[in-house]
Order: C-alpha cells, then sequence, then structure tokens
C-alpha cells in the first residue's frame, strides 16, 4: 500500500510533502516506510520501521497516515508510471 499527503501553505511558504508506503522485504519481514521532504527538493529523508506481521504494518500505517492528516496534510492521488 502506498499514499502520497501534500501540505502547501502559501502565506507561510510550506511546500511539504509525505509518502507512507508497507510491504515485505525479500525475507518475509514487513515495513513500513515514510519518504518526507519539501516539494521540488532534490533531498529526502527516509525512515523504515520493521514490524511482525501484516496487520501490525497496516495498523502503523494507519496511525502515521491519521497523525499526518492531523497536521494539515491531504491526500494526493498518485498517479502510476507506464513504463
Amino acid at each position: 500500500m502506498q499514499i502520497r499527503l501534500e501540505k502547501v501553505n502559501h502565506i507561510r511558504r510550506q511546500r511539504s510533502y509525505c509518502v507512507i508506503t508497507t510491504g515485505q522485504t525479500l525475507f518475509g519481514e514487513w515495513f513500513v516506510q515514510r519518504e518526507f521532504g519539501r516539494i521540488g527538493s532534490n533531498g529526502a529523508q527516509q525512515r523504515v520501521d520493521y514490524v511482525a506481521s501484516w496487520q501490525e504494518a497496516y495498523e502503523a500505517w494507519e496511525a502515521i497516515k491519521r497523525e499526518t492528516c492531523r497536521k494539515g496534510y491531504a491526500p494526493i492521488p498518485v498517479q502510476l508510471r507506464l513504463f
């Protein structure tokens, strides 16, 4: 699962994004990855948390999504690349 959240406030000059992804590694571990930074910049920060099961990964994904939306971010539809 993946979701992209963005926060744009022209008055405060805030243009930030956060991408939350969950999945499974080659070794069967589940992870929740956050990538966040300023929109349009080259640098981004990442954080990966490993959990034991899909249920824990989903709960962590939902918690991060709720917390980020509470801070003023809004979900943005992610377009799939063709190639």
